[in-house]
This record gives C-alpha cells, sequence and structure tokens, in this order.
C-alpha cells in the first residue's frame, strides 16, 4: 500500500524571510530556540532571521558542527530548556535542520537518541509531543524544510536516520535571496544533493506517482540550473530554480532513496568531514549504472526518463540511458570542479568493510530498486574511487 503525504505549509519567493515571526504566532510557538551554525552566523544571515523576529523573545545555538552529532543536540537542548523555549527555528543547509530535529526529539523524549532512530525501530516511539520546527533553509540540497526525516551522528559513532511525520516544520520559508552569497563550491555540492535526491527517488520502486512526477520535475530543473548558480551566484532565477528543486527532491524522497544514500550516510559516519552532497555526486554514477538492470526500473522506462529530463535526448534501452546518465554526471561533476572520485577526497580502500557494514544497516538499503549484495556494493565503491 503506497501512503501519499504532503503535510506543511511552503512558502518559496525573495523575501518571505519577512515572514517568519507570523509563522511563529501561527505553530504557537513565542519562545524560539534558533538552531543555526557559525557560518549562517557570519555572513549576516542569522541578523536577518532575527531582524525578522521583532518583539519575539529569542535564544540562539549557533553551534551546529557541519555533520549534527548527538553531542550538539545535547548541547543545544540545554540552551532550549535553559531559556524556557517552546519551539524551534532552524536557519541553515540541512546540519542545522536535522540538528533541529533532533532536538524536537530529545528536548521532549526520555533516553539517548538512538532509541529514535529507524533502523532501531524507533519512528513509532516519536510522539506529537515533539517540539515545533519552522525550518528557513540558506541553501538548496537537502530540502529537510519539508522532510520527516532528520541524520545525525549518535554517540556510538553511526549516522543514523529519524523518521516521523510529526518532524516535519510547520511552516518551510524558502527565501532564495538567503543562497545569494552562497560560495561556488557548496552551490555545486548541495545542488548535487538535490539532484540526487529527485533521481533516486525516481528510481525506486514504490507507486507513487505524484512522487515521480515532483522528482521527475525536480531533476529538471536542477540539472538545466546548477551551472548556472555555480558560475553566477547572483543569478536569481537559477537560485530559485535550485531552491525549488532542492524542496521537490525531499517532497519526493518519502517514496525511498537507495544506494547512492546508504552509502553517503555509512561513509559519513566513518568520516564527518566529507560533505554529504559531494558523496552523493560520487556515488550517482555506478549507483545510475547498477540499477539499469531493476525491474521496476525497465517496467517503467525510469532510465529513459530520467535521460529525457536531463537534455539527453530520446534513449530507447535502459542500459543506454543510464550509460548517458552516469556519464553526463561525471562530466557534470568536472564543470562544477567537483573532486574526480572518492580517492581525491581521502577515502581509503581500507574503509571498505566498514562503509558496506554500514550501507547494508542503512534505511535507505532496502528501498534502492535492486538489493544490492556486499560485493556489489564493494564494486560501487571502487567504480567511485
Amino acid at each position: 500500500m503506497a501512503q501519499i503525504l504532503y503535510l506543511t505549509n511552503i512558502q518559496i519567493d525573495f523575501g518571505v524571510l519577512a515572514t517568519l515571526g507570523a509563522e511563529c504566532e501561527k505553530a504557537n510557538i513565542k519562545r524560539p530556540l534558533i538552531v543555526t551554525d557559525q557560518g549562517v552566523k557570519a555572513v549576516g544571515i542569522l541578523q536577518k532571521a532575527l531582524d525578522a523576529l521583532q518583539g519575539i523573545e529569542v535564544a540562539v545555538f549557533d553551534q551546529t558542527p557541519s555533520n549534527p552529532t548527538e553531542a550538539a543536540v545535547r548541547a543545544a537542548v540545554a540552551f532550549y530548556h535553559a531559556h524556557h523555549c517552546d519551539g524551534l527555528i532552524a536557519v541553515g543547509g540541512g546540519s542545522s535542520m536535522d540538528c533541529a530535529k533532533g532536538v524536537a526529539i530529545a528536548a521532549t523524549h526520555e533516553g539517548p537518541l538512538k532509541t529514535y532512530a529507524t533502523i532501531e525501530g524507533g519512528s513509532l516511539k516519536i510522539t506529537p509531543a515533539v517540539s515545533p520546527i519552522i525550518a528557513v533553509p540558506t541553501t538548496a540540497g537537502t530540502g529537510s524544510e519539508v522532510a520527516r526525516g532528520a541524520i545525525v551522528i549518535v554517540d556510538d559513532g553511526r549516522k543514523l536516520g529519524f523518521h516521523s511525520w510529526h518532524l516535519v516544520p510547520k511552516a518551510a520559508l524558502l527565501d532564495p535571496e538567503l543562497t545569494l552569497g552562497l560560495p561556488p563550491a557548496l552551490t555545486a555540492a548541495t545542488g548535487m544533493d538535490a539532484i540526487a535526491h529527485c533521481m533516486e527517488t525516481f528510481m525506486a520502486a514504490p507507486f507513487n506517482p505524484p512522487a515521480d512526477g515532483i522528482a521527475l520535475d525536480g531533476l529538471t530543473r536542477g540539472w538545466a540550473h546548477i551551472e548556472r548558480a555555480t558560475n553566477d551566484g547572483q543569478d536569481r532565477e537559477a537560485r530559485l530554480n535550485m531552491m525549488s528543486a532542492s524542496m521537490q527532491g525531499a517532497m519526493a524522497f518519502q517514496k525511498g532513496l537507495g544506494c547512492v544514500h546508504s552509502l553517503s550516510h555509512s561513509l559519513g559516519g566513518v568520516n564527518p568531514r566529507l560533505h554529504h552532497g559531494t558523496l552523493n555526486a560520487m556515488f550517482l554514477p555506478a549507483v545510475v549504472r547498477f540499477n539499469a538492470e531493476a525491474e521496476s526500473v525497465q517496467k517503467e522506462r525510469r532510465m529513459q526518463r530520467m535521460a529525457y529530463a536531463m537534455g539527453l535526448g530520446e534513449i530507447h534501452q535502459a542500459r543506454d540511458a543510464s550509460e548517458a546518465i552516469a556519464q553526463a554526471i561525471t562530466a557534470m561533476n568536472a564543470r562544477l570542479s567537483l573532486p574526480k572520485g572518492l580517492a581525491e577526497m581521502g577515502v581509503e580502500t581500507s574503509w571498505f568493510d566498514k562503509i558496506i557494514e554500514g550501507a547494508m544497516a542503512d534505511h535507505c538499503h532496502k528501498t534502492n530498486p535492486r538489493l544490492a549484495t556486499a560485493q556489489e556494493y564493494r564494486e560501487m565503491l571502487q567504480a567511485a574511487m
């Protein structure tokens, strides 16, 4: 049985940050804790959020790490309770939003965070008691502002997913103005994250035509605009379309993701300094080639439809389309000045066993359209090196 659920209020346009105070009132948040990071603070975006909250008592936690950890969640929870907060505003990229979702759980639920991880059977333990969240993304990548999930590195070192419809932000304010100053490298990496979401969820097997349509349109927008946004950070049309592609990928990935993300999540746990979006870009070509043999992919002509959405023309065979897509992604990565492969990012083959173990336990492993074996994961890793 397919579940199709789109739950939150989304505003997308230049200047919508100005509605932040009104959204707090709608969500009955009177004393919010802003969860952000030092980078967002340094470029002045935190101050813009504070300016939009005139007359509201606000606390700020600005120590979110690039890959949020349970320790950071605990530190933010301490701020939350010390300032008697009653809601959260996530201002930043996926890390700040994931950290805020971790706080929403930990501030209102007992026990260690791993208790509520998806692979630990914790999703049903997350109750409506979670703190309400308003999300203000400052990158165009994760789409976490409209998603029910979060990724946090827990105390035992695993990078785990937490999923509940209760974690969907009450409002998402997508203001492309906030992304105009994003550096080219971060624009490219987060943009490829959005593209990976659109592609993986479109390849996933579950029956969800609305998600497929949203993902395919998101891929079209993301692929057509990522170079423009990277090469000219002030290109407003490109920034708007990348922010939409990011949102669309996350709206659609309730369908499920796949091997790209199971590998990225696992490798990100082995080395938290590696950027998630960049890892997705490295894994995409190998996983696209692997998925070409999946029955559901072939039946629904998913490779051919993605190739067309990417401007690669009409291609009649799934394998030919997958090869064209894989080559186009590799070429795009090069044009965006992303790494040539995992080796350039410092990944070592001696890590493979641990990466594979984590990938096979990840919540995205079973939603890939073709179930990968340990050996097949090893081959994908080698191809991505």
